[in-house]
């Protein structure tokens, strides 16, 4: 009896999924595969794209690529009024220092080898300091039993700290790099509460620090050109910070008969503050540039089929960018690949665009239309989908989801020995009929494991809110975010080729084409019935 009933459960199961299965999907589903994902990951991640860090010619050469592979298959650029169709230009900006200067008494500091400042305490009126005496503020501390700012007045003048470093601590440890940053952090903010018109770091391993990252300081993050970033760049700077060697710092202090290692020394063996003023002559000027990168996200178009749904369309993206090259001239491996993050979802982008666009030609193609959308600056802060959100190329009230994929290739170091699954986070945040749906399709035609273990937004990792999708998502447009998560190789020269699990990377792939499938040929595209803090819509 229980065999019976067993086998005859079975049969039923089994005809109900081939019931539920689209033959024609199953069929144009056949060029998702290893091979396929192989030929554009080999390239797209090969060490001639150098990384494909937004604004350089990797990047550059990767859009490209995309571009090609689009056309090839025979998807339309719908970018009207630009130099290309297939490119949505991204206006960037970056505001980079062009100058930098520091003179003790009127002799002349080199910069990167005496001191260093740092772009974001610059405004683009640029920086002229003048100052005759300098505050010694010991190491910047203010707590219960110790207060280096105790009887001293700081505002509006020039103030010197030692970084990195708590005297009432006592530890043989060395210091954690994290730690020294978060401790350089909150001395600053407590520093800046206290109105100086500048403050002069004194760093220790200064001369320890590679050139690279001094000169990298000097460089302004990208941003988005647009109303917000001219408003924040005509504040003032909130707090010119320079950084400077323990050489430059005794330099200042000579007139007083102190060292920054004597003064360092007395204040660990007393416990007490030794803050003074130091008179010096100080002076401190650095010019600033606006520079324009090159960046474009890359866009294909499929129609859809119906005159009555095509208007609707489903946005599926990846992002191409990587972080570009070792900046360390020393590394022996100097390309960061981005072969999972997220060479990954990009081959994923171009593999869907590929069978949609054979069903297509064959009069098989989806009701509605699909936008498959690489995009930009992810890395730098997702800016290439805040761009497209905020000048969608289709109306973002005819967009009915967005399905993102960003890494797909490999495993989770928390999931060690089974590859079988993916993350996905997002599904139900807006939309319980996508979240359905999506599941569905994974029942229906994949069987992999979906793992949910992230699709929260008290998650600490804070993925909802890390990847593109959620530029989609603060305009009420229910996402699935689909994730491998993170290994030892994330964003470091290590995440290759050559370790991409690629029957993995196309079974990923393959369920995001069949949950695309189902939501381009659905009745009805997928209600949203939840606000972006998941509380449920009223209307």
């Amino acid at each position: 009896m229980k065999k019976q009933f067993l086998y005859t459960g079975l049969a039923v199961m089994l005809s109900m999924s081939a019931m539920a299965q689209d033959k024609n999907a199953i069929k144009f589903s056949q060029t998702i595969n290893k091979d396929r994902g192989y030929d554009h990951l080999s390239i797209l991640a090969s060490d001639e794209y150098e990384g494909r860090e937004t604004g350089k010619k990797g990047a550059w050469m990767a859009a490209e690529y995309i571009k090609k592979q689009f056309k090839s298959f025979g998807l339309t650029g719908p970018v009207k009024g630009g130099s290309d169709p297939y490119f949505q230009k991204v206006d960037l900006v970056t505001y980079d220092l062009t100058q930098s200067s520091l003179s003790i008494n009127g002799s002349a500091k080199q910069v990167n080898k005496d001191f260093l400042i740092a772009s974001a305490g610059v405004d683009l009126k640029g920086l002229d300091i003048s100052a005759n005496e300098v505050v010694f503020a010991g190491f910047g501390i203010t707590k219960d039993g110790y207060n280096d700012l105790d009887g001293i007045n700081i505002e509006g003048k020039v103030v010197m700290v030692i970084v990195g470093a708590d005297p009432t601590v006592k530890t043989t440890e060395a210091p954690n790099p994290r730690a020294v940053m978060a401790a350089r952090q909150k001395l600053m903010q407590n520093i800046a509460k206290n109105k100086p018109k500048a403050i002069l770091l004194v760093d220790s391993d200064f001369d320890k620090t590679p050139e690279w990252r001094k000169v990298a300081s000097a460089n302004g993050r990208p941003m988005l050109k647009n109303a917000a970033t001219a408003t924040l760049m005509q504040r003032p700077a909130s707090l010119t910070s320079i950084t400077i060697s323990p050489s430059v710092a005794n330099e200042i202090l000579k007139a007083s008969n102190n060292s920054i290692e004597t003064l360092t020394a007395k204040i660990v063996e007393s416990g007490k503050p030794a803050s003074q003023i130091v008179a010096v002559n100080l002076n401190v000027k650095a010019k600033k540039q606006e520079n324009l990168p090159r960046a474009e996200n890359v866009l294909g178009f499929l129609e859809g089929s119906d005159p009555k749904l095509k208007n609707e369309v489903l946005v599926v993206t990846g992002h191409y960018d990587h972080v570009g090259l070792v900046a360390d001239p020393n590394a022996t491996d100097k390309v960061n690949n981005g072969a999972d993050d997220d060479g990954s979802g990009t081959t994923g982008v171009l593999l869907l665009a590929e069978a949609f666009s054979k069903a297509k030609k064959a009069g098989k193609g989806p009701k509605r239309s699909i936008l498959f959308m690489t995009v930009v600056g992810e890395e730098k802060g997702l800016l290439g989908s805040e761009w497209y959100a905020e000048n969608p190329i289709f109306p973002i009230a005819n967009t009915i989801a967005n399905l993102n994929i960003d890494m797909i290739g490999r495993g989770d170091d928390d999931r060690p020995g089974d590859n079988n699954f993916v993350y996905i986070i997002g599904s139900n945040m807006l939309s319980d009929d996508l979240d359905r749906i999506g599941k569905k399709a994974n029942t229906d035609y994949v069987n992999i494991v979906l793992d949910e273990k992230y699709n929260n937004r008290t998650d600490p990792n804070r993925f909802y809110y890390r990847s593109d999708h959620y530029n989609f998502a603060k305009f009420g447009i229910p996402v699935i975010f689909y994730f491998n998560g993170v290994h030892k190789d994330y964003h470091q020269p290590g995440d290759e080729v050559s370790k991409i699990d690629f029957p993995m990377l196309a079974k990923r792939a393959q369920l995001v084409y069949f949950t695309a499938w189902e939501l381009a040929n659905g009745a009805n595209r997928p209600v949203v019935n939840k606000n972006e803090d998941g509380t449920p819509k009223t209307n």
